[in-house]
């Protein structure tokens, strides 16, 4: 996780370092839902390459966003989940999805 010195002063831009990509708010979207695994998001997310969504995914953890259970299986099974800190991402999400529908239905 990212000290406040790291950080930058404008909280906009604190939030939009932390979150600020595409694949990372898709992301959020999906795990707003419930818990999913590695090869689910590979799927769902169209276009998503291995190695930006595995960094995307590390980058969430580290800073605390969503967590990562690995279960005793074999073979080996592991879900991501957002933390209570993501889960609080959620009236942004929600905000950013009602914005979205408005102004597909305002357009021609």
């Amino acid at each position: 996780m990212k000290t406040k010195d790291e950080l930058p002063s404008c909280p906009v831009a604190t939030t939009v370092s932390l979150i600020g990509s595409k694949w990372k708010l898709l992301i959020l979207r999906n795990l707003l839902e419930r818990p999913w695994r590695f090869n689910e998001l590979r799927r769902d997310l169209e276009g998503i390459s291995q190695k930006v969504l595995t960094d995307s995914l590390r980058s969430m953890e580290e800073d605390g966003i969503i967590t990562r259970t690995v279960y005793p299986e074999v073979p080996p099974r592991v879900e991501y989940a957002l933390s209570e800190l993501g889960e609080s991402m959620q009236p942004v999400i929600k905000a950013m999805e009602a914005w979205g529908t408005a102004y597909k239905t305002s357009i021609q």
